[in-house]
Order: C-alpha cells, then sequence, then structure tokens
C-alpha cells in the first residue's frame, strides 16, 4: 500500500479537488482506493455528501481510540465505502478541530494515522490524504504517514510566497527522518492568460526546480460542477481538459512510486 499526502499551509489551493480527482482516476484505473480526509473543515467529507457536523464514524475516532490506548482498534469501522467502485473514504468530523488542545500533553500522537493505516496496508492499493492548511496534530500525522508529498499552488504571488512556509514547516518535521517522502509542487488552476500567472510559474521553476511538476492544472469549470454533483472530475467528465493533467501528473507520480521501490530493493 502506497500513502500519499495532499498538503499546503494555504487554503484554496486545491488540495481537496486534487485529492478526489486523484482518487478517482486510481480507483478508475482499478486500484483500491482510499481518501482519508484530516482538514476540520471537512471538505472532502462534504465532497461525497456527507455532513463533518454529523457524521459519526470518522477519523476522529482514530484519536480517540489511540488516547484510551486501544491496541487492537483499527481504521476499518470508521471507513465509508463510496457509490464509485474501488473508492472509498474515511470522513473527517468537526471535532477533529479541538484535538491539538486534547492531545497536546499525550505522547505518540502525530503517528496514529500511519499506525492505523498499517492495519489496513493489505486492503488498499492506495491511500491519499487531505491535510488541513495549518500546522499541527493533524499535519504532523498526515506528513508522518505519506511515502510521497504533493504540494498544489496557486500561481499567483501570495501562493508562491506562502510555498516558502511549507517548505520550512517540511524542514522542521522531516529533519530526524532518515528517508523523507519525495515531494511534488503542482500549480493548479493555472490561466496561461494572465501575466501573473506566468511570471509566478517562472518563479517556481527558478526556486524549486528538483520539485516542480514540468506540467500545470489549468482552470477548469468542469472541477465545479463535478463538485456539486459529489462525482470526481474524472467519472464526472473524463474528456476534461483538467483530467487529462491529471491524468498525466497520475503517471508521473506512479513513476515515482516504481523509481522508490526500486532504490528501496537496491539498498
Amino acid at each position: 500500500m502506497k500513502v500519499w499526502t495532499v498538503s499546503n499551509q494555504k487554503g484554496g489551493v486545491g488540495k481537496t479537488t486534487t485529492v478526489v480527482t486523484l482518487g478517482g482516476l486510481l480507483s478508475s484505473w482499478g486500484f483500491r482506493t482510499l481518501l482519508v480526509d484530516l482538514d476540520p473543515h471537512g471538505a472532502l467529507t462534504s465532497y461525497f455528501k456527507m455532513n463533518p457536523d454529523e457524521v459519526k464514524a470518522s477519523v476522529y475516532n482514530l484519536f480517540h481510540d489511540a488516547s484510551l490506548k486501544k491496541k487492537n482498534a483499527g481504521p476499518e469501522p470508521y471507513i465509508v465505502e463510496t457509490k464509485f467502485d474501488g473508492l472509498f473514504v474515511l470522513p473527517a468530523a468537526t471535532a477533529i478541530a479541538t484535538l491539538d488542545r486534547q492531545v497536546a500533553s499525550m505522547g505518540g500522537m502525530g503517528l496514529v494515522v500511519n499506525n492505523a493505516l498499517a492495519k489496513v496496508s493489505d486492503r488498499y492499493d492506495y491511500v491519499i490524504i487531505d491535510s488541513p492548511p495549518m500546522l499541527g496534530v493533524l499535519m504532523i500525522n498526515a506528513l508522518a504517514a505519506c511515502q510521497q508529498l504533493i504540494m498544489p499552488v496557486l500561481a499567483e504571488f501570495l501562493a508562491v510566497k506562502g510555498l516558502e512556509r511549507m517548505m520550512h514547516t517540511l524542514n522542521m518535521v522531516y529533519k530526524s527522518r532518515t528517508h523523507a517522502p519525495r515531494y511534488t509542487i503542482v500549480p493548479t488552476m493555472f490561466d496561461k492568460r494572465t501575466r501573473a500567472a506566468q511570471e509566478s510559474l517562472r518563479v517556481l521553476k527558478q526556486q524549486y526546480p528538483d520539485y516542480l511538476w514540468d506540467s500545470i492544472i489549468p482552470i477548469d469549470t468542469k472541477i465545479r460542477d463535478a463538485s456539486t454533483q459529489g462525482i470526481p472530475l474524472s467519472i464526472y467528465w473524463p474528456e476534461s481538459k483538467a483530467v487529462e493533467a491529471y491524468s498525466a501528473l497520475l503517471d508521473r507520480l506512479l513513476l515515482h512510486d516504481n523509481q522508490t521501490v526500486k532504490e528501496t530493493a537496491a539498498v
């Protein structure tokens, strides 16, 4: 099982769209895929027509079980099967917004999600985590659990500046890890008609040449339409420009996974 995290410390950059679209593509390509919502706003949960204010079984239960030191507890009772073949969701409850305060004094809470996913590693091919935009126990869990990190970023000045804060966080979180996950920066909602977008992309290429994906996710009104219907874009409108772009991105991410496997075997 491979675990990917989609993260950025700026909201509104397309994190949930990236999670859902990649998840929809993976499941349609025959991979059993689990999407995990670690954002207190619950955008991923809401996408699939579940209310974060009302959901009873959620990722919050993982942390509650861990706080009670339930040794045999796993995430399976809290996972929801969607109506799309091979696609599953571990939803978020609004209560996870209180976790930083609740678990501040407890040790080992940064690995709750990692340890929970290990219990279902034989049931899913891919897990994609939707990370919150703020640093705390939820983001730490999202970063600690993944082998590959995807960072969507708008091609605009403030978003590019915000990426510097995210990179600082990554350096802090992973400084003690022997093997940090592979990073991929993905320009999203790119409007090639604007000078600001072109200039921001130029800055990204200059500042992050080793991490920047060599293409972009374009602005596409079908993304909004798909979210309104609660259907992954790859299923709702498979011929859209955004799906074409996300398919190319997925090809690259899968290639990275294969390279990682070969590098690990060589060691």
